[in-house]
C-alpha cells in the first residue's frame, strides 16, 4: 500500500491511496459527498487481490487540499486526470463513482474524454446536480438532513448526520465499524465544504449520450440518499449501459453487500476488452 499525492491544474494537492498489483487494471474509486478514500472499507481490499485500486481523497476531503473551488466541473475533472498522470496511466483505467463520485467521473469524460478510460462503474449514485436537472433528484434522507449537515454547531450537525441511519450501510450490528467510520468521516469534512458542494449545476446528459465506453450501474431500489430513478437516468442515456438494481437495497452497496458487489464488479471488469 501507498499513500501519494498529485497536483491538480489550480494547484490543488489530491491525496490518494494505491493497492494491489502495480501491473493491475487502474480501478480509481471516486469516493461520495462528505466521505474520503476509507469509505470503501473491506471491498477496496478485496478488490485490491486483482486490481491497481486507487481511491482517491476528493478536493476537500479526507488529506487533500480544500481550495474553496467547488462549482467548476473541469476542477473536478482535473483532479481525477492529474491523478491519473501522477501513476502514469494513459489508457484502461476504470473510473467508480459512489454517490457524489459519479458526478466527478462523468465531470472527467466530459472534459477529457475517454481516451485513458475503459468503462465506468456508478454505485447509489449520479453524472451530474443542480435543482431541476434531471437525474438528478436527491433522495428523503438527503433532503432531511439538509440543512442540519451544513451547520458548523457539532450537535446540529451530528443529529443532521443521524437522519441517514441504516443507508450508508444497510441493517445489522455487524456493520457497526463501518457506520462510525463514515460518520466520523463525514464530520471530519468541513462544513464549508459539505454546503459548496451542493452549490453547483452541471447537466451531463450530453456527455452520457455520447459515451463510448461500457458502463455499469449498481443501484439499491430503497436508497433514501440517491433515488434509484437516478441511476436508471444513467441506464436510459448511456449507449448500451447495464443495471443492476439490488431490491430493497440502500445506499453504500459495498458495506451492505460487500461479497456481492466485489462479485459484480469484477465481472464486469474483467469482461473488458
Amino acid at each position: 500500500m501507498a499513500i501519494r499525492d498529485a497536483v491538480s491544474a489550480d494547484g490543488t494537492t489530491i491525496v490518494y491511496r494505491v493497492t494491489g498489483p502495480e501491473t493491475g487494471r487502474p480501478l480509481v474509486l471516486l469516493h461520495g459527498w462528505a466521505g474520503n478514500l476509507r469509505c470503501w472499507g473491506g471491498a477496496a481490499d478485496d478488490l485490491a487481490q486483482r486490481y491497481r485500486v486507487i481511491a482517491v481523497d476528493l478536493r476537500g476531503h479526507g488529506y487533500s487540499d480544500d481550495p474553496g473551488v467547488y462549482d467548476d466541473p473541469k476542477a473536478w475533472a482535473a483532479d481525477v486526470a492529474a491523478v491519473l498522470a501522477a501513476e502514469g496511466i494513459d489508457s484502461g483505467a476504470v473510473l467508480l463513482g459512489w454517490s457524489y463520485g459519479g458526478i466527478v467521473a462523468t465531470d472527467y469524460l466530459a472534459t477529457y474524454g475517454t481516451g485513458a478510460v475503459a468503462a465506468a462503474i456508478y454505485t447509489g449514485s449520479l453524472a451530474h446536480i443542480g435543482p431541476g436537472v434531471p437525474g438528478a433528484a436527491t433522495g428523503p434522507a438527503m433532503d432531511k438532513a439538509i440543512p442540519g449537515v451544513f451547520e458548523e454547531s457539532a450537535g446540529r450537525a451530528v443529529r443532521a448526520f443521524a437522519v441517514f441511519g441504516n443507508a450508508n450501510t444497510g441493517p445489522g450490528e455487524d456493520k457497526g465499524v463501518d457506520a462510525q467510520r463514515l460518520f466520523g468521516g463525514s464530520l471530519a469534512t468541513a462544513p464549508s465544504v459539505r454546503k459548496a458542494l451542493f452549490y453547483r449545476t452541471i447537466d451531463n446528459t450530453e456527455t452520457l449520450r455520447a459515451l463510448d465506453i461500457p458502463v455499469l450501474v449498481l443501484h439499491g431500489t430503497a436508497d433514501p440518499v440517491v433515488p434509484a430513478d437516478n441511476g436508471r437516468y444513467i441506464v436510459d442515456n448511456v449507449p448500451g449501459a447495464r443495471g443492476s438494481f439490488w431490491e430493497d437495497a440502500q445506499h453504500g452497496l459495498f458495506i451492505e453487500d460487500r461479497a456481492r458487489f466485489v462479485a459484480e464488479v469484477s465481472e464486469f471488469v474483467d469482461a473488458l476488452d
